[in-house]
């Protein structure tokens, strides 16, 4: 049971129901990468600029750094977790390996949740679609090449 200071939360989670009790005033990142041990959201800005804790809420790329855990409420939330089903990466993550659209691997996470929302909601974008809706969403090793050939293929 929650205190004045926590609250219950009831939300889906990579498929699975969950419920939490949760601070009031606790960041989706923090309860993501604390609490429940989902290290994929990466902590870059802080500030909702680079796309690095980007995760989906009911489908749209949400930056889980200025995001209240209780925001999740009643809603459906994937991490970069809970894209690959049973042992398979998503086509998404198959395509970024495939063309090795990353470096480091820092922002991968957030790019490959942002492309996932973008070909759910349009399934065939131009390249210039493409670079804008992955324009929240900082690269500082590829280049962007690599990434933008892995997003391409799966049009």
């Amino acid at each position: 049971m929650a205190d004045s200071a926590s609250l219950d939360i009831s939300f889906t989670l990579n498929g699975a129901p969950q419920t939490r009790t949760v601070a009031a005033f606790a960041l989706l990142i923090d309860f993501l990468r604390d609490d429940l041990a989902l290290t994929g959201t990466k902590r870059s800005c802080d500030v909702q600029v680079c796309g690095a804790c980007t995760v989906l809420v009911d489908g749209l790329p949400v930056s889980s750094c200025t995001s209240l855990a209780a925001d999740i409420d009643g809603k459906s939330v994937i991490t970069v977790e809970g894209l690959a089903q049973h042992g398979e990466l998503s086509p998404v993550q198959q395509a970024f390996v495939d063309h090795a659209a990353m470096q480091c691997g820092f922002c991968t996470p957030g790019m490959v949740l942002a492309t996932t929302a973008l070909l759910e909601s349009h399934p065939h974008p131009t390249e210039q679609e493409i670079r804008h809706y992955l324009r929240g969403n900082i690269c500082r090793c590829t280049g962007y090449i690599k990434i933008l050939e892995a997003v391409k293929s799966l049009v």
